[in-house]
This record gives C-alpha cells, sequence and structure tokens, in this order.
C-alpha cells in the first residue's frame, strides 16, 4: 500500500502498535527522510485516532509498529486537535523504500 506525493516514500493504510501483550489496529499515514547529519533514516506520520492509542502513549511504553510491508520500534508522541498521535522512529522503517 505504499503511497507518496511527489514519490516520496511512505506508507497509508493499515497497521498495528504493539506494546508487550497488547496490541491495537490502527490505520496510519507514514513518511521519511535520510538524514545525512546522522547518517540514519528518520520516518514519521500518525496514526488515526483511536481512544486505545491514546491509553498507549500515554503508558510511555515501548511500541512496535506494525505493517503489511514491515515492523519497526517506534515512539508515541504529541496529540494532535483531531486525536491523532505522533509516531516516529530511526532506522529501517516499518514500510518498503
Amino acid at each position: 500500500m505504499s503511497t507518496a506525493a511527489h514519490d516520496e516514500p511512505g506508507y497509508d493504510g493499515p497497521a498495528r502498535l504493539v506494546s508487550g501483550d497488547s496490541s491495537v489496529e490502527v490505520t496510519v499515514r507514514l513518511r521519511g527522510v535520510f538524514q545525512p547529519i546522522d547518517g540514519k533514516y528518520h520516518w514519521h506520520g500518525r496514526v488515526a485516532a483511536d481512544p486505545s492509542v491514546g491509553d498507549l502513549a500515554r503508558t510511555g511504553a515501548s511500541v512496535v509498529l506494525q505493517t503489511t510491508e514491515g515492523e519497526a520500534p517506534a515512539r508515541l508522541s504529541d496529540e494532535d486537535p483531531w486525536g491523532r498521535f505522533r509516531v516516529t522512529g530511526t532506522g529501517r522503517p516499518p514500510f518498503e523504500l
């Protein structure tokens, strides 16, 4: 399901957030870019609004983001006015490049 405007690597579609024994089915929109300053690939995006995601984000637990194209460790952070949480990671993303 990789899609991206202007040929930027990315992923829009179904995903799963996993933390310990908990998992939440979500929809995500992800993009990324290689940063030459630190030599790493940085990816980021938003998780569609879901109360269960808020519960995960507030615990501060580590999560793994799984998509149909791969998986990667991720961090959940700031919630936007529409209830979507930001998700970020460094290194190999959970989508094909």
